[in-house]
């Protein structure tokens, strides 16, 4: 991740030895989480389908510019599988090819349609002015995110007038299970998705679960207790941040904001006395002014 100037560096997150010890998350998490299912058992399920998203979706945490070789390291599919997915890929422009490297980068077409996923949310529009107010008056940086796996990517971001602000812009993406904007996601949505998240990070670091569930189940006793999910040198050792949820509509999964800087000048009295109170109103005026459009 590069330094911008006048920007606070950001170093690698703590590692699970430097988090708490574990404990057993209770009924608050709806009960066990339960075995995702295989899709190789659904006949609904297109694998090709799969296998040239997983080729996608590479290009979301690495460098723009990726071979074959990287990609299928990525996917965990043959390298002969991703030649194949990366021609097809390329032919739809969702690809484009550097013919001097062999290497490609993503193409207009999935360019053109994430910019038109996201010209469908009206909800930046609705809510950029009220971040960047609370930008301004806060000095940090207002991010406002949806899921995406096991991430939340930030879809808009709104920057103080600080000179030293965290790097962050759209289509960051941060860990949902250790930041203050993840945990606000899960302390929110629906029980089925949750438990479906749980097994998914249980799934994915088994080593690591157990801390995972304890700080999970810390953070949906702090969401009751505070309306709000707090990361106070947790996640990175140099930021402070808060993070709340919000629904866009009764059948829409949640979406959530964030305060977030440097440690040294966001301190966590700052956030919870001041800032909290003005983020959960940014939320009460967003719900109500989604409401009436559905979205």
């Amino acid at each position: 991740m590069t330094r911008e100037k006048g920007r606070a560096p950001l170093a690698a997150p703590p590692s699970a030895s430097e988090r708490p010890s574990a404990n057993a998350l209770d009924e608050a998490l709806d009960g066990p989480a339960p075995k995702t299912s295989n899709a190789k058992e659904d006949r609904h399920f297109v694998s090709a389908l799969a296998r040239g998203l997983e080729v996608l979706s590479a290009f979301r945490d690495s460098s723009n510019v990726l071979g074959n070789q990287e990609i299928a390291e990525h996917c965990g599919l043959p390298k002969s599988t991703v030649s194949r997915l990366t021609y097809t890929l390329t032919k739809l422009g969702y690809l484009d090819i550097q013919p001097d490297t062999g290497r490609y980068r993503l193409g207009m077409a999935a360019v053109a349609l994430g910019a038109s996923a996201l010209s469908k949310f009206d909800v930046r529009r609705i809510a950029h002015p009220y971040m960047q107010e609370l930008a301004e008056f806060s000095g940090a940086s207002i991010s406002l995110g949806v899921r995406d796996r096991l991430n939340i990517v930030y879809i808009d971001n709104a920057r103080g007038n600080s000179p030293f602000t965290l790097n962050v812009d759209t289509g960051w993406r941060v860990p949902i299970a250790t930041t203050s904007i993840g945990r606000a996601y899960l302390a929110t949505c629906a029980p089925a998705e949750r438990n479906f998240l749980l097994d998914s990070l249980r799934e994915q670091d088994p080593a690591a679960w157990p801390v995972t569930r304890d700080s999970i189940e810390a953070a949906i006793a702090q969401y009751r207790e505070l309306g709000c999910c707090c990361s106070f040198r947790e996640w990175h050792p140099e930021v402070n941040a808060i993070g709340i949820a919000f629904r866009r509509g009764a059948d829409q999964p949640p979406m959530a904001l964030n305060c977030g800087g440097p440690a040294y000048s966001l301190t966590e009295e700052f956030l919870l006395e001041e800032v909290r109170p003005k983020l959960q109103d940014i939320v009460r005026r967003l719900e109500k002014d989604l409401a009436p459009l559905g979205v």
